[in-house]
């Protein structure tokens, strides 16, 4: 165990290790695991914590989490580290837990990166947290179900920790400037907005985002009474410049408005540039795939199926790694969208449609196409004169689909752009064969 010096203090220490919460209810984030009522929390407030792996990205907590439950269950908590440790100091770790659960004593051995553990070391953990002698609380900010071990895995609950939102660490940075174990007891003159800019920064790490504030703090302007963090500062910090944005406000709207319409508009390199404003600004890269999953098929539709699924890709993406590494995989989307044939066909057939659900709700769904899995429903037509498609000639029947208020209404109004004129000739294809076959 790491011994501190008998001349270290408190304020040796850096902010964010000050400021480490020391209870569920200091802890920011993860409401849907630690929420009052939620399964975390009950688990760890009843001590009836098993063995887990914490699963999520850098800064999110998953130390200072295993640390709560420790000190909450009133535990050993032993850190053990792959990079320092080998199978030999885990069988000497788990003869210790062993002796002390004779006492009654449990023992929580937190494995801190446990992705970068080789089978043989996950493998001697197995025995010990069969058996009990060991809760086993592992971090990964991999997939655990590729980094983790089978057998061990399936002897753990994963919980998912989430990505900061930047208003949590907005608050944590301004608990951090009025705490004492903080910079409370001291003179912090920083505008609100230079607090929203760290905690943009921050890409939802809470770590990250203590250590730059501490950083602005230390060399802000101090005047004999009071410390004064400029913008200037805090660019340097962020080894960044500030950009004109706000993520909640209009700029935020005008920039997505203009990524968008420039995507539209199969203008490539304005695209690639309001992404690289928005991304250098701090917005959140899911937020920008999100919107190129909606234009995929709001702005190309079947002109280029494929665009979806690129769109989807690049998502996924963005999720697995995160920035700065994700900015290429949304410019290739960005790219691939900005010169894809455009149709709005299926934006245009929905609203079509959803004009008529909503004015036409009590329009009853067609005999012929409604189920019939009692007698009786049998017996008031529900279902008869139904055509499997599958069995007939053509694959393809003249049966009413739509209430009859409704029959001949076109939803659907396909261009002659890309491989969307295929469909087309296919639909009309369809039409004439249905009007030419009805009975």
């Amino acid at each position: 165990m790491e011994q501190r010096s008998m001349f270290m203090t408190d304020f040796d220490l850096p902010l964010a290790e000050r400021l480490r919460p020391q209870s569920l209810d200091e802890f920011f984030g993860q409401q849907h695991l630690l929420g009052r009522g939620k399964v975390l929390r009950r688990l760890i407030e009843g001590d009836r914590v098993c063995s887990m792996i914490l699963w999520g990205p850098p800064g999110v907590g998953k130390t200072t989490l295993a640390k709560i439950i420790a000190r909450q269950t009133k535990s050993k908590f032993v850190n053990y580290s792959a990079v320092t440790s080998g199978i030999k100091e885990i069988k000497q770790i788990m003869a210790q837990a062993d002796h002390n659960r004779i006492y009654g004593e449990k023992t929580i051995l937190f494995v801190d990166e446990i992705h970068r553990f080789n089978k043989a070391q996950q493998d001697a953990f197995l025995p010990y947290v069969e058996k009990g002698s060991v809760i086993l609380i592992g971090a990964t900010t991999e997939n655990p179900s590729f980094e983790v071990v089978g057998a061990l895995l399936s002897r753990c609950k994963v919980f998912v920790l989430n990505q900061l939102k930047t208003e949590e660490i907005e608050e944590l940075l301004l608990r951090a400037i009025s705490d004492e174990r903080g910079f409370g007891d001291q003179r912090i003159d920083i505008d609100r907005e230079l607090v929203e800019m760290i905690a943009r920064f921050s890409n939802g790490d809470a770590r990250n985002a203590l250590t730059t504030l501490e950083m602005a703090v230390l060399n802000g302007d101090f005047d004999g009474e009071k410390t004064t963090v400029t913008k200037e500062t805090v660019e340097q910090c962020t080894s960044k410049k500030s950009l004109l944005y706000d993520k909640s406000g209009e700029q935020h709207y005008n920039l997505i408005s203009a990524l968008h319409k420039s995507m539209r508009n199969s203008d490539a390199d304005a695209a690639v540039y309001w992404l690289a404003r928005m991304l250098e600004a701090g917005e959140d890269p899911l937020y920008v795939a999100r919107r190129v999953v909606r234009f995929a098929s709001e702005d190309v539709g079947l002109a280029d199926p494929r665009a979806l699924e690129l769109a989807v890709a690049a998502y996924q993406a963005c999720h697995f790694i995160g920035m700065p590494e994700c900015s290429v995989h949304l410019t290739q989307a960005v790219i691939y969208m900005s010169l894809a044939p455009k149709s709005n066909a299926m934006e245009m057939a929905y609203f079509s449609a959803r004009d008529d659900a909503v004015n036409m709700l009590a329009e009853p769904v067609p005999l012929v196409i409604r189920n019939a899995p009692t007698t009786l429903m049998k017996d008031l037509g529900y279902g008869k004169g139904y055509e499997y498609a599958h069995d007939l000639k053509d694959k393809l029947s003249a049966m009413q689909c739509l209430p009859d208020s409704l029959v001949g209404k076109a939803y659907y109004q396909p261009t002659e752009e890309g491989l969307e004129g295929k469909f087309k000739a296919r639909l009309e294809a369809i039409k004439e064969w249905k009007n030419n076959n009805k009975k």
